[in-house]
C-alpha cells in the first residue's frame, strides 16, 4: 500500500488560517482585558484625587482649629490686659505680665504655623488639579477602548467564524493516516501544530530536520518534527 501524500498548499493554508485565527482571538481578549487594566487604573487614579482632597481638608480643619486658638488667646490676652491695669499689688501685676508675654509668644508661634499650613494648603491645588487631568485622560482612554473594542467585535468574531469554517474544510483533506494526530495537536497547540522547513530547520523550534525527513517532505510525504512534534511543510519560496 503506497505511502499517503500530502497536499502542499493545504498544509500552507492551514498554517495561514491558524495564524490568523491565533491573531484574531487574541485581538478579540485583548479588549476586554485593556478594558479591565483602564478601569482599574481608574479606581487608582481617583483614590489618588480623593487621597490628596482629603489631606487639604485635614489640613483646612486644622487651620480652623488654629484660629479659633489665636482668637481664644487673643481674648485671654484682653482680659489679662483688664486684670493688669486693675492689679492691686505690684507682684499680682508681674504674675499677669509675665503671663500675657507668654501667651503673645504662644499666639507668634500659632500665627507663624498657621500662615505655614496656608501655604501648605495652597500647595495642595495644583497637586490636586494635575491629578485630576491625569484621572481624565485616564477615563478618555477607557472609553476610547471600549468604543473601540464594540465597533471591532462583530467583524472579529464573523473572522473568526469564517476562518473556522475554512480550517474544517482544509483538514478534511488532510490524509487520514495523520488527521487525528494533526487535530490534537491542533487543539492543543493552535499555529503551533504546524512548521516550515526553513534551511533545512523547523520553524517552529530551528532544530536541523535530518536530511532523509526533509527528502520526505519534498516528495509529500506526511512528516513530523522529531524535536518539537509540528507537521512540517516546505517552505513557499521568496
Amino acid at each position: 500500500m503506497p505511502s499517503p501524500t500530502v497536499n502542499l498548499d493545504v498544509l500552507r493554508t492551514l498554517h495561514r488560517i491558524h495564524k490568523q485565527l491565533t491573531d484574531l482571538k487574541d485581538r478579540r481578549d485583548r479588549g476586554p482585558r485593556q478594558i479591565l487594566a483602564g478601569e482599574a487604573g481608574i479606581k487608582q487614579r481617583e483614590g489618588e484625587v480623593n487621597k490628596l482632597r482629603e489631606e487639604l481638608k485635614t489640613v483646612r480643619k486644622n487651620i480652623d482649629q488654629k484660629q479659633l486658638q489665636l482668637k481664644s488667646n487673643e481674648q485671654k490676652i484682653k482680659d489679662l490686659d483688664t486684670k493688669l491695669n486693675q492689679a492691686a499689688s505690684n507682684r499680682e501685676y508681674q504674675i499677669l505680665k509675665d503671663q500675657i508675654a507668654a501667651d503673645k509668644m504662644a499666639n507668634s508661634v500659632l500665627e507663624d504655623e498657621t500662615i505655614e499650613m496656608m501655604d501648605q494648603a495652597d500647595a495642595f491645588q495644583p497637586k490636586i488639579s494635575a491629578a485630576e487631568a491625569i484621572l481624565k485622560t485616564t477615563q478618555e482612554k477607557v472609553v476610547a477602548s471600549r468604543k473601540l473594542f464594540e465597533s471591532q467585535a462583530a467583524s472579529i468574531h464573523n473572522d473568526i467564524v469564517r476562518l473556522e469554517a475554512e480550517l474544517l474544510q482544509c483538514e478534511a483533506e488532510l490524509p487520514e493516516a495523520i488527521r487525528e494526530t494533526y487535530l490534537r495537536m491542533a487543539r492543543q497547540r493552535g499555529e503551533d501544530a504546524l512548521a516550515e522547513v526553513i534551511d533545512g530547520a523547523c520553524g517552529g523550534c530551528c532544530q536541523q530536520v535530518p536530511v532523509n525527513v526533509q527528502s520526505n517532505i519534498r516528495l509529500l510525504k506526511p512528516s513530523f518534527c522529531r524535536t518539537c512534534g509540528r507537521l512540517l511543510y516546505v517552505a513557499e519560496e521568496k
